[in-house]
């Protein structure tokens, strides 16, 4: 028995250390995916709401004729002087015109509601008009850390409990963007146009699934609600000291805004400009909402290319 099982070991010594090194390693790879996801904590500021805009209704009129007794054959719009041609004529032709009249401005003004032409001015009916829900994503090279400054020092001080607030937050946001074109190297855009009684859901989702690629939100202010990691917590997320080659910071500016926006499909700095652009310029009483986010929040955290690629695969090189 004993001279089996030391036949036994001796086959099993040669394979210790294969295991044992095959150990190391993926301790060492799990070390090191629980750094990278320690260090992918981000950013975000935003706030808004989708209520409806007020509708106005102007008090109803009533067209009288001539001698002021509403509806009469042959007498108000006129049009029973037409219908003698065609060999109506008489009272009857005069009642049968009018009805002919209230039921075909009926069948216009029903098909024109239906097709969203009653609008506010930017498309859509009264109670439900349009509304573009935008999204914007550009990865920066690590050397852009002038940008988690600035982000930073906005989530902090910002007022995002106001549409003029808010505006500023976006302007201030897209302005810090553009200053530094040189940094941008991978970008991506879409606008969904939509109806005001979905587009919360639109924008939901589309906020939602970014930061669904984060590991948390270390810094926050929605709503005027700031909320803020404790430095314990950044602490474990393994700061780093210096940015390597092939490491990014990736920021997202989504909005929702009454009325058509259209950003360009970016292939080129010019239409990341471009899109930039269009979204600073929304004005205050067409935001309806937006949400800036950005990963890492932390300055001198960066994003490895790998990491990049793995949650952010709709980025193109520009």
């Amino acid at each position: 028995m004993g001279h089996k099982l030391q036949n036994f070991f001796g086959r099993l010594k040669p394979l210790i250390k294969p295991f044992m090194a095959l150990a190391l390693v993926g301790v060492l790879m799990l070390g090191h995916a629980d750094s990278a996801l320690a260090a992918r904590g981000g950013g975000r500021i935003g706030g808004g709401s989708f209520r409806a805009p007020s509708r106005t209704i102007s008090p109803t009129r009533s067209y009288r004729g001539p001698s002021g007794g509403g509806y009469y054959p042959g007498g108000g719009f006129g049009f029973p002087f037409l219908f003698p041609l065609f060999g109506f004529g008489g009272g009857f032709g005069g009642l049968f015109t009018v009805i002919l009249f209230i039921g075909l401005a009926n069948f216009i003004m029903r098909a024109v509601r239906e097709s969203g032409g009653m609008g506010s001015g930017v498309g859509g009916s009264v109670d439900n008009p349009t509304v573009s829900v935008a999204k914007l994503q550009i990865g920066l090279l690590a050397e852009a850390r002038y940008l988690q400054d600035d982000l930073n020092r906005m989530a902090l001080s910002a007022d995002t409990s106001s549409s003029e607030g808010l505006t500023q937050v976006l302007q201030e946001a897209t302005l810090s963007l553009l200053r530094h074109p040189e940094y941008w190297q991978y970008a991506t855009a879409a606008t969904d146009a939509t109806r005001l009684l979905s587009a919360e859901q639109s924008f939901n989702q589309m906020v939602l699934a970014e930061r669904s690629k984060l590991t948390g939100e270390t810094l926050t202010n929605v709503n005027n609600r700031l909320q803020q990691a404790d430095s314990s917590t950044k602490a474990a997320g393994g700061e780093l000291t210096k940015t390597e080659p092939g490491e990014y910071i990736v920021a997202s500016v989504i909005v929702a805004t009454q009325g058509k926006l259209s950003l360009p499909k970016v292939s080129s700095t010019q239409d990341v400009r471009k899109a930039l652009s269009t979204l600073g310029a929304v004005s205050s009483d067409r935001l309806l909402a937006v949400e800036i986010l950005w990963t890492p929040q932390a300055s001198g955290e960066t994003l490895t290319s790998d990491e990049v690629i793995a949650e952010y695969p709709e980025l193109t090189l520009i």
